[in-house]
């Protein structure tokens, strides 16, 4: 049947799913193709990767792409981690992940970074109510 590749990548709440096995450059996010996703800036982050693995590496796969959970921007990162981590693993090659590293070191690894919850007292995390008796 050929090789297939289950990838994951996560940010912030959104976790996505990728699924690469070789095709003929074709990339749907949650059944919709990437060239009509409906945010021009989600398509930029995602085809980063692409830009940089190079179009020959695009045109052999088809990419599937389940992601659900958090905004479009945290979706779009999760996205273009779980893209990349598949790339590296279907064809096998250190220089590509060295690649994604010196350009962004975010895509291969994730970044930790979460808001922080609200606390009592205020309207947000560091925000407080103001006092009056003084």
């Amino acid at each position: 049947m050929g090789k297939v590749i289950v990838s994951s990548g996560k940010r912030k709440t959104a976790i996505a799913r990728a699924t690469l096995k070789k095709g003929k450059g074709r990339i749907r996010i949650n059944g919709v193709p990437l060239e009509i996703l409906s945010n021009e800036l989600s398509r930029v982050k995602i085809n980063e990767v692409f830009i940089l693995a190079g179009a020959d590496r695009r045109e052999a796969l088809d990419i599937k792409v389940k992601v659900k959970g958090g905004g479009f921007m945290g979706q779009a990162e999760a996205i273009r981690t779980a893209i990349a981590r598949g790339l590296i693993e279907y064809f096998e090659d250190t220089s590509l992940k060295e690649k994604f590293v010196v350009y962004d070191k975010t895509i291969v690894s994730g970044d930790p970074r979460r808001t922080e919850p609200k606390h009592f007292g205020g309207r947000s995390s560091r925000s407080r109510f103001q006092k009056s008796y003084r």
